[in-house]
């Protein structure tokens, strides 16, 4: 399942990321704020116009708003129930 998939307050782990699907300055600022393989992730919002735009990803402490188009680049397995 790609990571705007995932259900709302769900833990998951990301698998892999289609980096190519990214521009270069995005790719590496979202590795330089952990967002990468092994990651472990939650989905805490979702934005509420057309598309669902952004996506806020909870990781670790940090909560980080994401296009939908770079959560779909990225595959994830859920891990369980919600963290909270």
């Amino acid at each position: 399942m790609t990571l705007d998939a995932l259900p709302p307050r769900r833990r998951a782990r990301i698998t892999a990321v289609d980096w190519a699907a990214l521009a270069p300055e995005e790719a590496t600022r979202l590795q330089a704020l952990g967002i990468d393989a092994g990651a472990e992730v939650e989905v805490a919002h979702r934005g509420i116009f057309i598309g669902k735009d952004p996506i806020a990803l909870s990781i670790g402490r940090m909560t980080v708003a994401l296009r939908r188009l770079h959560a779909r680049a990225m595959q994830v397995e859920e891990l369980g129930d919600a963290v909270r």
